[in-house]
């Protein structure tokens, strides 16, 4: 009896109607993830309604031997949300339930920022967000979450009360600042590890609206823009907060895009934002007034699910003359579908203290995404991306901060990993084995891994810095 036939049978009758196999219109639909994968797919997609289905997915799963993974928002370049095995898929578990005075919001384990944002946008108030509106809640919140209210509310983690997660054993465990203490640590930072997240309370904040959209400026003045946005930078409040991008698109050279966001008083959104509109020629101007879920949209043309992607991530202590150089000298050799994209890190959700969740790096800093969109071009062209890739990713070398962001790691970067959760990690891997000492949720960011608490199962530690892998989204 193979594998297969064994997830059939201890199913049973009890999930007959939720089980999708290979070949299937429903199976097809939940694997189109944020990037295309490459490779082995799932043998079976169990679609979950209820914490019940989830905790049958898992002991069917764990029965049969095969791996697990979680498909929530499935937005992940490294393809997380995908396994050779048994995807729990919570994209019907998308509800949003707002408290009665509109302070908190119960959210469930597959809802979208766009779904959260749907409900929030209309009342006036707002739960910490990425940059994205199709990016998974869940997977944003439980990995860090940078956005554009970092500066003034936090990480999105910092925004997490309380979230309800089912451990390898089938257990369901509400876990909070009072119950499960460790757990909850360890949750907010280290990302799916420990369990599959099927609920979370977080905390609202009220906020009508923001003034934010996309200015884009030739790549001629790009030095001239950049250094622009480091001046306006170095003394903006905790409520502007501003995305750079520079984009080699298909056709034509490069552009370069700022997504500042004011979130502060309303009346001040304008004068905030005038100073990036003298930067340079504008070639395009979007900015307005808007509810917070529409200025999570911007990017919505460049997320298109089916292209195949990699991606490079690194932390840098300041956005200077230094960082700038390195973006020009990168992008002076970038391929069409090439980017790089900024996040800053400062404000609230700097004046968290290092130990009080499991995210490792609270100082302020900038987020770096590379990027490169491969589509369907040779394998000859991959490699090219591939090297372009690399060679940018050591270009900042000389002024990266130790490790990275974990969301955005590769599978099995354990050493980059271990640099990034600091002086967390020894705590990190002690909570991943008092609640999955078997490793069973082994498909989510990389954990640290240190000499005398190296986690048992199925996963294994692999070389720093490894080139990206094929993938296989916050």
């Amino acid at each position: 009896m193979n594998e297969l036939t064994h997830v059939l049978k201890h199913f049973g009758g009890q999930l007959r109607h939720r089980i999708s196999m290979p070949g299937s219109a429903r199976y097809a639909s939940a694997a189109a993830i944020w990037a295309k994968p490459i490779g082995p797919m799932p043998r079976a997609i169990i679609h979950c309604r209820t914490p019940q289905d989830v905790q049958l997915a898992i002991r069917a799963a764990r029965n049969s031997g095969l791996p697990i993974s979680v498909r929530g928002g499935g937005h992940d370049w490294a393809g997380r949300a995908l396994c050779d095995g048994v995807v729990i898929d919570l994209q019907e578990m998308n509800r949003v339930v707002l408290s009665s005075d509109h302070c908190t919001a119960q959210i469930s384990g597959g809802a979208r920022a766009m779904d959260v944002l749907a409900v929030t946008d209309p009342l006036g108030v707002a739960a910490v967000a990425g940059s994205v509106g199709s990016v998974g809640m869940a997977g944003l919140t439980l990995g860090g979450g940078y956005g554009a209210l970092i500066g003034r509310f936090g990480l999105a983690l910092d925004n997490l009360l309380a979230a309800e997660v089912i451990v390898a054993d089938g257990r369901i465990i509400v876990t909070n600042a009072y119950n499960e203490e460790e757990l909850f640590w360890a949750l907010r930072g280290g990302g799916g590890n420990f369990g599959v997240v099927t609920a979370m309370k977080v905390r609202l904040h009220d906020l009508s609206c923001v003034r934010s959209g996309v200015l884009m400026y030739p790549f001629s003045v790009a030095r001239t823009v950049l250094e622009g946005c480091a001046d306006i930078a170095a003394s903006a409040p905790e409520e502007l907060t501003a995305q750079l991008g520079l984009v080699a698109g298909a056709d034509g050279p490069p552009v370069v895009m700022i997504v500042p966001t004011w979130c502060g008083v309303r009346m001040e959104g304008e004068s905030r934002l005038a100073p990036f509109l003298k930067l340079g020629t504008v070639l395009a101007n979007t900015i307005d007034e808007m509810p917070y879920g529409i200025s999570l949209t911007a990017f919505d043309p460049y997320l298109v699910t089916g292209q195949h992607e990699f991606m490079e991530t690194c932390w840098l202590a300041a956005f200077d003359d230094d960082c700038i150089d390195a973006f020009m000298d990168v992008m002076a050799n970038a391929l069409p579908g090439c980017a790089i994209f900024t996040h800053e890190f400062r404000g609230a959700a700097s004046r968290v203290a290092p130990e009080a969740t499991a995210f490792g790096l609270r100082r302020d800093h900038v987020l770096v995404e590379l990027l490169t969109t491969f589509g369907g071009r040779s394998v000859f062209d991959e490699r090219r991306y591939q090297q372009w890739l690399q060679a940018s990713i050591h270009a900042f070398d000389a002024i990266a901060l130790p490790g990275g962001y974990p969301n955005l790691l590769p599978k099995g970067d354990t050493g980059r990993a271990t640099k990034s959760f600091g002086g967390n990690a020894e705590r990190l891997i002690k909570a991943k084995r008092t609640y999955d000492s078997e490793n069973v949720f082994c498909s989510a960011i990389p954990l640290p891994v240190m000499r005398g608490f190296e986690v048992a199962g199925r996963a294994s530690a692999t070389p720093t810095r490894q080139s990206p892998p094929v993938p296989t989204t916050q």
